[in-house]
């Protein structure tokens, strides 16, 4: 049955239910004792942790690697037996979330080297890492305006001069950031694992294009790109990365609540090249209030339903129709791991939940596992 059921005006999502499994009784901690090993150097925070003697002949690389990205600067040999000395963690942290973390991840990871399709939604979060700013909650304003003010087609034919000021801003803005850790990570993973006869695809949120900065190849932004504009008149979609845009918006779109709106007349405004045309354009971003593109949603359909394991990368899960995208493949029985700063409306559905930065836990958990064959 295919996971979503279209109209020609909108997404309808089929019911689900599902409970998060328990955790895999696959990895163990042990809690066999003994002196602390020399690898890891006395005085530093993590000199209590405590090894049974079998750690020192069956530590794997890839336990190695991820403990170093986890505690960088430390080494302790064995992922599955690690124990700490609970007067050495950090005061912000906890013998007993530590421990899940490790166990969560080494499932994880064991569940990764396996999969041969992998779909990643990403959202917010995954940029705003990169100095983004995501528009959302307290302080999310430009100017006196939130976005749900200015990201619909009612505000654009109220005043099409500040919406462009607003998104002419954000332009330039995403032109002078880069791609952080987070999206680094997804983008070698994709070329790596495309060499071992596995894919990997992105679905975004996102219109800011840092994943086909970092090198993602497979990419479906499901809102659209600010860097392609849409004629009002003739529909024409074409690829813009001008600065500025047009010369009547050059300087303009400063973001301070004080700023008056420039008033640029509408001809003055971005306007289509296309022949003849000459139509208004606007940028190509799905706004409050409009439907994705059915070609795409149908793309992001295809891929959810042949995924053998999905990720959920900084998103709040609550925007539709995305929010319902991995719940729902999570509701056929694949692992689904949720990255993210916080828990969500839909953390409980998924298998595994990793809190904190996607770019401190993106790159250890999509790293080269020790079972992939290096062409």
């Amino acid at each position: 049955m295919s996971l979503f059921q279209f109209t020609s005006r909108r997404l309808v999502s089929q019911a689900y239910c599902g409970l998060k499994p328990p955790p895999s009784k696959k990895q163990r901690i042990c809690l066999e004792m003994a002196r602390p090993n020399s690898m890891v150097q006395q005085g530093h925070p993590l000199s209590g942790f405590q090894l049974p003697s079998h750690c020192l002949s069956g530590w794997r690389p890839a336990s190695l690697s991820l403990l170093t990205w986890v505690f960088p600067g430390y080494t302790v040999p064995c992922l599955h037996c690690v124990i700490p000395s609970t007067d050495r963690l950090p005061e912000d942290t906890s013998l007993l979330s530590h421990q899940r973390w490790l166990t969560d991840m080494a499932d994880f990871r064991e569940v990764f080297a396996k999969a041969k399709h992998i779909a990643i939604i990403t959202g917010a979060g995954v940029s705003a890492e990169s100095g983004v700013p995501t528009f959302r909650g307290l302080g999310g304003y430009w100017r006196k305006w939130q976005a749900q003010e200015l990201a619909t087609p009612e505000a654009f034919a109220r005043n099409s001069s500040r919406v462009w000021e607003f998104y002419h801003y954000r332009r330039e803005l995403m032109l002078s950031k880069q791609p952080n850790p987070a999206h680094v990570a997804i983008a070698e993973c994709e070329a790596r694992l495309s060499k071992q006869g596995r894919s990997v695809v992105v679905i975004t949120q996102n219109i800011d294009e840092l994943h086909r900065k970092a090198g993602t190849k497979h990419l479906l932004e499901i809102h659209g790109s600010l860097f392609k504009t849409r004629c009002t008149s003739c529909g024409n979609v074409a690829k813009n990365y001008k600065s500025p845009i047009c010369p009547a918006l050059a300087g303009k779109g400063a973001p301070d609540p004080e700023i008056e709106d420039a008033k640029i007349p509408v001809e003055n405004l971005p306007r289509c090249e296309e022949q003849g045309c000459n139509g208004l354009l606007r940028p190509h971003v799905v706004w409050f209030g409009e439907t994705l593109n059915s070609d795409i949603l149908t793309e992001v359909e295809n891929e959810l339903e042949i995924c053998d394991l999905c990720l959920v990368v900084g998103t709040s899960s609550v925007v539709y129709p995305a929010a319902m995208f991995a719940p729902q493949v999570s509701a056929r029985g694949v692992p689904v791991a949720e990255f993210n700063m916080q828990a969500t409306p839909a953390t409980n559905r998924f298998r595994f939940h990793f809190p904190g930065p996607c770019g401190t836990t993106l790159p250890p958990a999509l790293a080269r596992h020790e079972t992939e064959i290096i062409s």
